[in-house]
């Protein structure tokens, strides 16, 4: 389902805008779109969840860690050693 949004801008803003988005071949509509698309994509929770999940990987590989240690270290914790 399609529905539409309404903002308001200022001209100057709304036409600067418009010569952008053609300069790329595209319209105002689909430019705007595009926009909101990357955003929720580069906000959502998922995206902060993988992000974080990359920054602990990395931060394991650079101490030494290995994807066994970390299953022998959960291993560990929840027999209670």
């Amino acid at each position: 389902m399609v529905s539409q949004i309404l903002i308001r801008v200022d001209k100057e803003l709304k036409d600067k805008f418009r010569r952008l988005s053609r300069a790329e071949q595209k319209s105002v509509n689909g430019k705007v779109r595009e926009l909101m698309e990357e955003y929720v994509k580069d906000h959502s929770m998922e995206a902060a969840m993988r992000s974080l999940w990359d920054e602990i990987g990395q931060s394991l590989k650079k101490k030494g860690y290995k994807a066994t240690d970390v299953k022998k270290i959960i291993k560990e914790v929840r027999s209670g050693r």
